[in-house]
């Protein structure tokens, strides 16, 4: 069975009817999973509650945002929502929707560990724009970077990758892992692009770092020799404990927010090829606006996995 943590809560994540990221991305990612023809291998976790071990869920998220930030998202939210910036919007649901999202991510580390196996968090708000004092890009908490901070206390894990293939540059997810020898970070990315970060100079203050920006109508056959040349070798060098994934699906053909030209499949080989360095991925949802593409991107994935 392929663990999936969810939870409807993540659709009370309200952003606007006609805002890109709205709840509709995971409705149609589930619907889609459940009409698939491994169905019945999958296993849909909810993530711990919020008021469940709230000191474990809260350790994980101020070890990276400071609790004044966290305030100000809460305040925002019991006034009735506004915006942390021109594209991120918090409703009044949006900050306790954003730590279950934080629950699933943790969650999912936990269980990839416990079962040798990989696991995907199928959550939103997303997170790898967010830094630590500012959300930003769709983003509110930085989940990649909470989970990878929070994966390094386990007695079990020492050391974390985190393979970042959104389209966009995650540079919330950068900042708050590059000064940190046991946490290497990949990611490649249309460029030039939103968020302007993410240049191949970035190395990391331990060379832990690895940004591959790739131009706009890059294709499969554009990244498969980096991806096997340098991506997979940089990622197996790290003999990671635990693989990170923001698997954002906005670099497909189909979406509207960028000019990569993948497919859905073309995931697919991606988390087949990751799994050659560990089975221990935890993949979390980060972008992807085209429903249709989106939902058989997330389908390919699983199935690599299956």
């Amino acid at each position: 069975m392929f663990p999936v943590f969810y939870s409807d809560r993540f659709l009370e994540h309200d952003t606007g009817l006609f805002h890109p990221e709205n709840p509709g991305r995971l409705t149609a990612i589930v619907e889609a999973l459940k009409t698939s023809h491994f169905a019945q291998h999958l296993d849909w976790r909810s993530p711990t509650p919020l008021g469940i071990e709230e000191n474990r869920l809260m350790d994980a998220v101020t070890t990276v945002h400071p609790q004044k930030y966290l305030n100000a998202v809460c305040r925002l939210a019991n006034q009735g929502g506004g915006h942390i910036d021109g594209d991120t919007v918090v409703s009044p649901l949006s900050y306790e929707a954003a730590l279950v999202a934080v629950s699933a991510w943790i969650d999912g580390v936990d269980q990839v560990m416990t079962a040798q196996r990989p696991a995907f968090a199928l959550v939103r708000p997303p997170g790898h724009h967010a830094s630590a004092k500012q959300g930003m890009g769709f983003c509110v908490f930085s989940n990649a970077a909470i989970a990878a901070h929070y994966a390094l206390k386990r007695p079990d894990i020492h050391t974390v990758a985190i393979f970042d293939w959104d389209v966009h540059h995650g540079n919330g997810t950068q900042a708050m892992v590059e000064s940190y020898d046991h946490i290497f970070y990949c990611s490649m990315h249309q460029s030039p692009h939103y968020p302007g970060t993410g240049d191949a100079s970035e190395t990391g203050k331990f060379n832990n770092v690895l940004n591959i920006p790739m131009k706009a109508g890059s294709t499969i056959e554009d990244y498969r020799p980096i991806f096997e040349n340098q991506v997979i070798p940089f990622l197996k060098q790290t003999c990671p404990d635990v693989m990170l994934v923001s698997a954002g699906y906005d670099a497909a053909s189909a979406d509207p927010l960028a000019q990569i030209c993948l497919e859905p499949q073309d995931f697919g080989y991606f988390a087949q090829t990751c799994l050659q360095v560990t089975s221990n991925i935890l993949f979390g949802l980060e972008g992807g606006y085209d429903y249709k593409a989106l939902s058989q991107s997330v389908i390919e994935t699983i199935e690599a996995c299956l």
